[in-house]
């Protein structure tokens, strides 16, 4: 009997992500995933047991990056407009975690109405608190908008923005609307 092959499950993730980001979430499959990780399909299963499991598994991969640069830009019990401060500068911040994001998010969409509604959850809770009546909570809401817009032409390829035009806009919106 031969020795059991190991999976590198962050290394199917990512190839999963590539598949999302370079041929769109309708291509995500475990047997595209196992053709192109160069194993089987069973070996994809066995690490995911199956295409939601895969699919969950990118968006809280994503998830605990984006925590994680979050709390580095604002660090513990920020208000609500740092925490909308926080979640600009992490959006521009990290090539790898947007790109997860990106993938995760058009995947989940495009999948199952369970996922669009824990995304809704996720999108709703960063403005929660942010207090609208202050020009400082609608300037906050209205940089993070733009920044998710921005994330969102930028990840999708809706838009052409190179890496200076992107660090342009990030400046934009941090100048023009969360340091007034």
């Amino acid at each position: 009997m031969g020795r059991k092959k190991n999976i590198d499950r962050e290394m199917l993730l990512d190839l999963a992500e590539d598949i999302v980001r370079t041929k769109g979430a309708a291509s995500l499959t475990i047997e595209a995933l196992a053709r192109t990780a160069g194993i089987t399909k069973g070996g994809v299963q066995y690490t995911f047991a199956s295409k939601a499991a895969l699919i969950e598994s990118i968006g809280t991969r994503w998830l605990s990056r984006y925590e994680e640069l979050l709390e580095h830009h604002v660090g513990p019990a920020p208000t609500p407009v740092e925490r909308v401060k926080g979640h600009v500068a992490a959006t521009f911040e990290d090539e790898n975690s947007a790109d997860g994001k990106a993938a995760g998010v058009m995947t989940m969409l495009m999948q199952t109405p369970e996922f669009l509604q824990g995304t809704r959850e996720w999108y709703r809770d960063k403005l929660e608190n942010v207090d609208t009546t202050t020009s400082e909570g609608r300037m906050a809401r209205l940089a993070f908008l733009a920044a998710e817009g921005a994330f969102y032409l930028r990840f999708l390829r809706l838009m052409e923005i190179d890496d200076a035009q992107w660090a342009a806009i990030y400046q934009d919106i941090n100048v023009q609307l969360l340091e007034r």
